[in-house]
C-alpha cells in the first residue's frame, strides 16, 4: 500500500469514526496513523525474516505513541484506535476490516498456550476503553465488547459482550451498525440481576407482611374466644 493511498484511507476512517476531527490534516496528529503506519513496515520486515528490526520499529512506535502493536499481528484495513494510550496488540492476533479499538485494550494472551494464542476479531468489531480479550478464540463480526469488560471465551456474531468476565447479551442477532460507536448505552446483565432479586425480594416481603398479618388475626381471635370462655367460667361460678 502506498503512503498516499494509506493517508487517504486513514483520513476517511477517522472521519467516519471521531467527530472531534475537523480538518483532514488533523490525521497527522493522530496517534493511530503512525502506530499503523509504523505497524504496516515492521510487519512487511517479520514477514520477511528481519525480526530485529521489524521489533525495532515497533517499540520504537510504542515510545512516541503508546501503542504496542507486535509486527506478527494480522491487521486488516480500516482499523481505527481512538486515543490508543496502553493500546496493546498481541503477535498472534488477527484483527478483520474496519474494528474499533479503545484506550486501554488489550488483545492478549493467558500465558499458557503455544502457537496461535491472541484472538481473533472479525470484521466490524468494536472494543471498548479498558476491556480485555485473552485468549486464542474468536469475536464474531459486528460484535461489540463494553468498557472494562474481560472477555475469556468465544463471542458469536452480532452480540453484545459486558462485565467481569464477560457475558453475552444477544441484540436479536440484529447486525451492529459500523457508524453505531455507542460505548454507553450497552446491556447490563449484572444489574438486571440485581434488580430481579430486588423484585423478588420486595415480594417475598409482601407475602410475609400478608403472613403476619393472618397470625396476628388468628392470635386476635384466639384471645377473644379464650376471654369468651373465661367470662361465661365466671358466669357460672357466679350463678351458683
Amino acid at each position: 500500500m502506498g503512503i498516499i493511498k494509506y493517508i487517504n484511507e486513514e483520513i476517511q476512517v477517522i472521519r467516519e469514526r471521531d467527530p472531534a476531527i475537523k480538518t483532514s490534516a488533523e490525521v497527522l496528529l493522530y496517534p493511530c496513523f503512525w502506530a499503523i503506519l509504523n505497524y504496516r513496515m515492521a510487519h512487511k520486515l517479520y514477514k520477511s525474516g528481519h525480526y530485529f528490526w521489524a521489533r525495532w520499529i515497533s517499540q520504537r512506535s510504542r515510545r512516541k505513541t503508546g501503542i504496542e502493536i507486535h509486527p506478527g499481528a494480522t491487521i486488516g484495513k480500516g482499523l481505527f484506535i481512538d486515543h490508543g494510550s496502553g493500546v496493546i496488540i498481541g503477535e498472534t492476533t488477527i484483527i478483520g476490516d474496519n474494528v474499533t479499538l479503545y484506550q486501554g485494550v488489550t488483545l492478549g494472551g493467558t500465558g499458557k498456550e503455544q502457537g496461535k494464542r491472541h484472538p481473533t476479531l472479525e470484521d466490524n468489531v468494536m472494543v471498548s476503553a479498558g476491556a480485555k480479550i485473552l485468549g486464542s478464540f474468536t469475536i464474531g463480526e459486528n460484535s461489540k465488547i463494553g468498557a472494562g469488560s474481560v472477555v475469556l471465551k468465544e463471542v458469536p456474531p452480532n452480540c453484545t459482550v459486558v462485565g467481569v468476565p464477560g457475558r453475552i447479551v444477544k441484540q436479536d442477532n440484529v447486525k451492529v451498525p459500523r457508524s453505531d460507536m455507542d460505548q454507553v448505552n450497552l446491556p447490563d446483565p449484572v444489574m438486571e440481576e440485581l434488580l430481579a432479586l430486588r423484585m423478588e425480594n420486595a415480594d417475598l416481603n409482601r407475602q410475609l407482611e400478608v403472613l403476619e398479618e393472618k397470625e396476628r388475626q388468628k392470635a386476635a381471635r384466639k384471645a377473644e374466644k379464650k376471654k369468651d370462655k373465661a367470662e361465661k367460667k365466671e358466669k357460672r361460678h357466679e350463678a351458683v
